[in-house]
């Protein structure tokens, strides 16, 4: 699993990454909640550990930046205060879980397990972006009801476009991520593949959900 841990105390976000580290997790760390939110919305994780408190921008103003672009990451919250209406609020914005410091490090680390867990399971095997549908259990592909019958290729493109609304996927990493070869950085193998799954998820609507952005790459249109 690859963790984000946003904490701005130093020695409890060092701690946190030694013990997630000892149990073979990949750990991320910011301690400012600007940067986090840059590598929470530009990079994919399976868990992330927010603390509420932070410089430059607190763990729930996160929180709802990352569901209001649809974002469906497990996120457990990290509060010095234990006062209820804030537990409230961020399990209300779409926090999945909260721990009050102070905690034993162990706790955490079972906490983050059960949510990768959790998130590996059915309710993460449905990716949607408007009406278009990704069952990733069946590999059904749907727009606006209509079955969409795609190649391996094409399946594998628009799952990892979908995994990530909005963000910007250069050429390079479509070739690393969604086909995970040693490819010539040069071939337009990518532009093939998103012109065909192009016509296949937007041909017959006027809604279009795979953007080009000129000069670096592509996306999935994120919610407005």
């Amino acid at each position: 699993m690859k963790v984000l841990v946003v904490e701005d105390e130093k020695k409890i976000a060092s701690l946190i990454r030694k013990d997630l580290e000892a149990r073979g997790f990949v750990v991320d760390v910011a301690h400012r909640g600007d940067e986090g939110f840059t590598l929470a919305s530009t990079q994919p994780y399976d868990v992330i550990v927010l603390d509420i408190m932070l410089p430059g921008r607190d763990g729930l103003s996160i929180l709802r930046g990352l569901r209001e672009r649809g974002m469906d990451v497990p996120v457990l919250l990290l509060t010095a205060r234990s006062e209820l209406n804030e537990r409230l609020e961020g399990l209300n914005l779409g926090a999945d879980d909260y721990l009050t410091k102070p905690f034993y490090i162990e706790e955490l680390g079972a906490r983050i397990l059960a949510l990768g867990r959790r998130a590996s399971g059915i309710a993460r095997s449905l990716l949607q972006v408007a009406d278009l549908t990704v069952n990733l259990i069946n590999r059904e592909v749907t727009r606006g009801g209509r079955k969409l019958e795609l190649t391996n290729r094409e399946f594998v493109l628009l799952e990892r476009l979908m995994r990530s609304p909005g963000r910007v996927f250069t050429r390079s990493q479509i070739l690393e991520q969604a086909w995970d070869s040693d490819f010539d950085p040069g071939t337009n193998l990518v532009d093939v593949y998103v012109q065909r799954l192009r016509k296949k998820v937007d041909s017959e609507t006027d809604v279009r959900l795979i953007e080009t952005v000129r000069g670096v790459g592509y996306r999935i249109r994120g919610p407005d």
